[in-house]
C-alpha cells in the first residue's frame, strides 16, 4: 500500500489539532458565558403534579429541600390523572387537565406544545411565542398590543376539539388544507373532525382551570419594640403563695422581700455613635413578700367561782293525832316573863 507523503500527513494532523482547539475554545466560552444561577437555554419550566410521568430530556433540582423536575426541549409528559402545572422559565404557566399526553420543543423564544390527548390552559405574559400542534390543527396565540395571552385548547369526551381565547386571539390553521381562521378574544369554538368549516359555539364544553402556585410568604424582619406598661404587667407571672416550712423553726428563718426588675429589650445600633437609652418609665419593679398567717389564740378563761344558791326545803306536813306534840314556845328572857314565871311557881307550891 503506498504511503502518503509526509507533508500531507502533517497537514492533516495540523488540521485535526486546530479543530480540537476550536471546539475546546467554544466549549470554554459557552461555559464562561452561562451563569450558574441561570437555567439552560433549552429549559422549558418546572412541572408539578400528583400522577405524571416524564421521559426524554429533563433535569432534577433540589430547592429548599424540595425536589423539582425541570422540563427541557424534547421532554414527553403523560398526566395519568388529575391536574398538572408547568411554571415556564419566562414566567408564564401551563395547566394540564388529565388524562393527557403532550411533548414540548423549545427553540430560542418559541415554544411548541404537541398535544395528543387532554386539555391545556395556557397563560403567557409576553414570552415565549406559543404554538400548539394537534394531529390536524395548529393553534397559535396572538397578543393584542402588549397584553397577556390566555387560551384553552383540548379535546372533550367525544374527541371534539375545543378552542377558547380568554385574553388575546388564537390563530387556527388546518395542517392538511392550509385553511386558517382567527378566533377573537372571548371566542369559544368547537371543531368536529378537524374541519374549520364545521366551527360552532362550544359554550364551555371543555374546562381546565389554571392551577395557581402557592407562593411562600416572604419572611418579614422582626423589629424589637418597647413594651408598654400594660403588656409588662400582663406578662408578669402571678406570685404563688408560699407554704411555711414544717421542719425548720419559723423563728430561725429570716424572711426578706424579693425584688424583680422588668425592663424592655436593649437596642444596639452599629452605625450610631451614641446608643439610645432605655426609657426609665418602661422599667417595672416588682416586690414579692410572704404574707404572715393570722394569729390564733388557743386556751381557756379562768375566773372566781360563784356559789350556787340552793332553795330552802319545804316543811313536812303536820301529822293529825292525839300524840302530836305542839311546838315549844320560844323562851323569852324579858323581866316580865321572869316575874310571871316566879309568881306561878309560888301559887303552885301554896296549893
Amino acid at each position: 500500500m503506498p504511503q502518503l507523503p509526509i507533508l500531507d500527513r502533517l497537514r492533516r494532523r495540523a488540521t485535526l489539532l486546530l479543530a480540537l482547539a476550536m471546539i475546546s475554545a467554544l466549549a470554554l466560552m459557552t461555559t464562561a458565558a452561562a451563569r450558574p444561577d441561570e437555567p439552560p437555554s433549552d429549559s422549558v419550566g418546572v412541572i408539578d403534579g400528583e400522577a405524571i410521568r416524564v421521559t426524554g430530556p429533563m433535569s432534577v433540582e433540589v430547592v429548599h429541600g424540595q425536589v423539582r423536575t425541570v422540563l427541557r426541549s424534547g421532554s414527553d409528559v403523560r398526566v395519568k390523572s388529575g391536574n398538572a402545572r408547568v411554571d415556564l422559565v419566562e414566567g408564564g404557566q401551563i395547566s394540564i387537565c388529565g388524562p393527557a399526553h403532550f411533548s414540548v420543543l423549545k427553540s430560542g423564544g418559541s415554544l411548541t406544545v404537541a398535544l395528543d390527548t387532554g386539555t391545556i390552559h395556557v397563560h403567557i405574559e409576553r414570552e415565549p411565542a406559543l404554538t400548539i400542534y394537534t394531529p390536524q390543527i395548529q393553534a397559535q396565540t396572538v397578543a393584542i398590543g402588549e397584553g397577556p395571552q390566555d387560551a384553552l385548547v383540548g379535546f372533550d369526551a367525544q374527541s371534539a376539539m375545543c378552542i377558547r381565547a380568554n385574553r388575546g386571539a388564537v390563530r387556527v390553521e388546518q395542517q392538511l388544507t392550509g385553511q386558517s381562521v382567527l378566533i377573537p378574544q372571548s371566542g369559544d369554538v368547537l371543531l368536529l373532525n378537524g374541519q374549520l368549516d364545521s366551527l360552532r359555539t362550544s359554550a364551555g364544553r371543555c374546562a381546565c382551570d389554571l392551577q395557581l402556585a402557592k407562593a411562600a410568604p416572604t419572611p418579614q424582619p422582626e423589629i424589637s419594640q418597647l413594651a408598654t406598661v400594660e403588656e409588662v404587667r400582663k406578662k408578669t407571672p402571678d406570685a404563688k403563695p408560699e407554704t411555711p416550712p414544717t421542719l425548720t423553726d419559723p423563728a430561725s428563718v429570716k424572711e426578706e422581700p424579693v425584688y424583680q426588675v422588668f425592663m424592655p429589650p436593649l437596642i444596639y445600633d452599629a452605625q450610631a455613635k451614641v446608643q439610645p437609652q432605655v426609657d426609665a418609665r418602661m422599667i417595672v419593679l416588682v416586690r414579692r413578700v410572704r404574707v404572715r398567717p393570722t394569729l390564733i389564740f388557743q386556751g381557756r378563761v379562768e375566773g372566781e367561782m360563784i356559789a350556787a344558791v340552793t332553795p330552802p326545803l319545804a316543811p313536812a306536813p303536820a301529822t293529825l293525832g292525839a300524840n302530836a306534840s305542839k311546838p315549844a314556845a320560844p323562851a323569852s328572857d324579858s323581866i316580865v316573863d321572869r316575874v310571871r314565871s316566879f309568881v306561878r311557881k309560888l301559887w303552885s307550891r301554896g296549893s
